[in-house]
């Protein structure tokens, strides 16, 4: 399992084969089994992972208790709830695993500690996060400016795998549709139904 954490560090930095295997000989490794909670709507985040193997949704639960799927992560994904900036650092998402996954769990208490022990670390971090900020205000840009049906079109280019491996009314609701209307499309499409 490690060797997924080094291949990803390679793409950010140019640390040798021997540093990139201690750094990830000394980050922590956890199993959860589907159906975990990693953190709830509400609760002040003390984690953050890489995913390894597995799948966790992103989603939020509004006054209704309607659930709104934000997004799906996977290999090699990280997975941080970002909330400094607000006054009392509560998530306002949940965090579940879809699948058994195996992940590296960070400490978010000791990050600063991990940065100073690893210098290399927190530049290759930072670069970590640069790409996956762009990469989420693109796709973004790309959902709100899209129809529910490009939007299942982007789907099946860029992530397929999510179609057999999420309950269909969560990618549903993470389309932004309703999962009549995904079976609809798929429908239209030709796609199969799962």
């Amino acid at each position: 399992m490690k060797q997924i954490l080094i291949r990803y560090m390679k793409r950010f930095t140019d640390l040798d084969d021997q540093s990139l295997d201690r750094i990830a000989s000394e980050v922590p490794v956890a199993s959860f089994q589907k159906g975990t909670t990693l953190l709830h709507q509400g609760e002040v985040p003390e984690k953050c992972y890489f995913i390894l193997k597995g799948c966790i949704r992103k989603y939020t639960v509004d006054e209704e208790g309607k659930e709104t799927t934000v997004n799906f992560y996977t290999e090699e994904q990280s997975v941080t709830i970002f909330n400094r900036h607000s006054p009392d650092q509560a998530s306002k998402y949940s965090l579940d695993c879809v699948e058994d996954c195996a992940l590296v769990v960070g400490d978010l208490a000791t990050e600063q500690d991990s940065y100073d022990a690893n210098p290399a670390l927190e530049a290759m971090t930072r670069k970590m996060i640069e790409e996956d900020v762009g990469a989420m205000h693109d796709d973004f840009a790309l959902f709100i400016s899209s129809t529910p049906e490009d939007r299942y079109r982007n789907l099946l280019e860029k992530r397929p795998d999510l179609i057999t491996r999420v309950p269909q009314h969560q990618l549903a609701s993470y389309l932004g549709i309703t999962p009549e209307s995904l079976s609809r499309i798929k429908k239209r499409l030709g796609s199969p139904l799962y």
